[in-house]
């Protein structure tokens, strides 16, 4: 039987169990986390992205969830700058034209913060003059920082990113930082 490990990712840990940046680099990996022998990430989490990170050691299953053509469903909790409006939600919905073409259509809606949301480290920087707001978004694509420029093309930068499900799973009683087998 497969072996699943759900972790909640923090801000700033590669999604990898190495570092094969630079010489004497110091950047957080998985094995500061997870000890659990010949797991693999199934996907990628970008570092400066938080949330749920699906490992697994069934090779089938890994490439079932990060190859975009099965589209599975992964769900984001996005702050960003400024409040959209329902037209900048109705194009995050209906695609986005980036510079590699059109986004795959996608749920999106406005929420409340999530609660119980942990503070991240270190803390999102502010301006006081803009505000804020969350966003709750499912696509099925998995482009390369797509969330991100997806909310930048419609004039709402991100500010702090959260995946919160991939496929069945979430991050549901998983403290930042903490991972549990499925």
């Amino acid at each position: 039987m497969a072996k699943i490990i759900l972790f909640n990712k923090p801000f700033n840990v590669l999604s990898q169990f190495t570092d094969a940046g630079t010489a004497g680099s110091t950047r957080k990996t998985l094995s500061e986390f997870i000890d659990v022998p010949g797991v693999y990430a199934a996907g990628r989490l970008d570092k400066d992205s938080e949330g749920l990170l699906v490992l697994t050691d069934d090779g089938r299953l890994q490439h079932r969830i990060s190859d975009p053509k099965h589209k599975t469903a992964k769900t984001y909790w996005v702050q960003v700058e400024g409040v959209p409006d329902d037209n900048a939600i109705q194009t995050l919905g209906e695609g986005v034209k980036l510079k590699d073409g059109m986004t795959a259509t996608a749920d999106v809606r406005q929420i409340d913060e999530p609660a119980d949301l942990w503070p991240r480290d270190p803390p999102v920087r502010f301006r006081k003059t803009v505000a804020d707001s969350w966003l709750e978004i499912t696509i099925t694509e998995g482009r390369n920082r797509q969330v991100r420029r997806m909310t930048a093309a419609v004039g709402h930068p991100t500010l702090r990113l959260i995946r919160y499900r991939v496929g069945s799973w979430t991050i549901d009683g998983i403290a930042n930082g903490e991972w549990q087998e499925a």
